[in-house]
């Protein structure tokens, strides 16, 4: 199977180079009605005033070792939808990772939709114009453990940690909002995009796949902008990731986020990670109403700066050997708890967003975060770091209501394959 013709069933043509007037042309709409969104979020990465220059020419690769979207440069807008899988047939999910591989190659390449009779369903929503611009999509699939049912034949090649998210003494799971068959994780640089590409994999995953849950995310476009230099503000006040682990580092990836041989995974699971997604609900009026010194306690960092309590700049070395006894950063502060920076504690790499859904039916603001992170060891990076936060003082104003665990699928090595197809191969 050639997944770089962007078709589905032989009915959608190969992605091609547009042209620079509809390129000018969707990428000016594109800008006056991203206006319109939430924190800005349809403002690409690096936009310029130059067509030639904007974020909507910005391509990730769509073949290699790994999938894109875990260490690529964190994009301003972000969908995770988790589905489930229709029917019990192998050779059904193979279909379904086939379709899903042919046109997130599309997406992610960008290309003119092809015209139809118009008498049939067109074969593109629109939202984009008459040509798909890839503006830095990338579409991340992984795998939840309840694909790995009897369903499908799967349970003996299964990731030895894959498990369902279990609940935290603090969390509020509902079931509705939670696990899935499949993950999509789906990021670029404007809210339209991603739309665009979660409408165009539900199409052409018609019958194969049903949407469980869906949520929104976005970045700050004044941090966003600053990647790499500056950590991003969550809706609490505080920069989040200041301690992330370098992404473009390989060696460090191979060592905290990337499946390895020696691992003791399944073959198929090479060059994979374990992902986490969180749904974590803030309760803002709350944290609002709190005095400044101790919402700077409570995380352990300086709000104006993200410094480290005690220090004047955010990524000023932390050391809490020199503080035993919590005078300085509080022994229950998250800083100190996520990561005690103590021999034996494991460090992975967060890719989260903000979430805003309007208001709850009690009349309060429903923000929150869309907390994702990717690890190569599940037990010992985000289990391990959760038990740890159980019961800090932040619990008070926050309540986890969704998400799940999943595996991230190893990339497709080339355009004759297709994501998963060492699983479906392996079982």
């Amino acid at each position: 199977m050639v997944v770089k013709d962007g078709t589905d069933n032989g009915d959608a043509a190969r992605p091609g180079e547009p042209s620079r007037r509809r390129l000018l042309k969707s990428g000016l709409a594109l800008a006056g009605a991203g206006a319109a969104l939430v924190a800005g979020c349809s403002r690409g990465v690096g936009q310029t005033s130059s067509a030639e220059h904007s974020g909507i020419h910005q391509r990730q690769p769509v073949f290699g070792a790994h999938q894109s979207g875990v260490t690529t440069p964190t994009q301003a807008a972000a969908i995770v939808a988790a589905f489930d899988v229709v029917g019990a047939d192998r050779g059904r999910l193979a279909r379904l990772l086939q379709v899903l591989t042919r046109r997130i190659a599309f997406l992610m390449e960008g290309g003119p939709v092809p015209e139809r009779d118009p008498r049939l369903p067109p074969l593109d929503s629109g939202v984009l114009g008459p040509d798909v611009f890839p503006d830095n999509l990338t579409v991340t699939v992984g795998v939840g453990a309840s694909l790995f049912d009897d369903r499908f034949g799967l349970e003996a090649v299964k990731p030895r940690q894959l498990i369902e998210m279990p609940a935290s003494p603090n969390d509020a799971l509902d079931a509705t909002w939670c696990d899935g068959d499949i993950v999509l994780q789906i990021c670029s640089n404007t809210a339209e995009t991603n739309l665009h590409a979660l409408r165009d994999l539900i199409k052409h995953g018609a019958g194969l796949m049903n949407l469980r849950w869906s949520m929104d995310g976005f970045l700050p476009p004044h941090t966003v902008q600053k990647l790499g230099k500056d950590s991003v503000i969550n809706l609490m006040g505080f920069k989040d990731g200041t301690a992330n682990p370098d992404a473009s580092d390989a060696a460090l990836m191979d060592r905290l986020v990337w499946v390895q041989p020696d691992q003791g995974e399944p073959d198929w699971a090479i060059g994979g990670s374990y992902q986490v997604v969180r749904l974590i609900r803030n309760f803002v009026e709350f944290w609002d109403r709190t005095p400044l010194r101790e919402q700077e306690r409570i995380f352990g960092r300086h709000r104006a700066t993200g410094a480290p309590l005690g220090r004047s700049h955010e990524h000023d070395p932390v050391d809490f050997s020199n503080d035993p006894d919590g005078r300085i950063t509080p022994l229950d502060s998250h800083i100190r708890l996520a990561n005690p920076r103590t021999p034996g504690s494991r460090q992975i790499l967060r890719r989260g967003f903000n979430y805003s859904r309007g208001m709850t039916r009690a009349g309060q603001l429903d923000q929150g975060l869309l907390f994702v992170c990717f690890q190569n060891d599940l037990d010992d990076g985000f289990i391990a770091i959760q038990r740890r936060l159980d019961g800090e003082p932040l619990e008070e104003y926050i309540k986890p209501f969704g998400g799940g665990f999943y595996f991230v699928l190893p990339g497709v090595p080339g355009p004759v394959h297709y994501l998963g197809q060492s699983l479906i191969e392996a079982a």
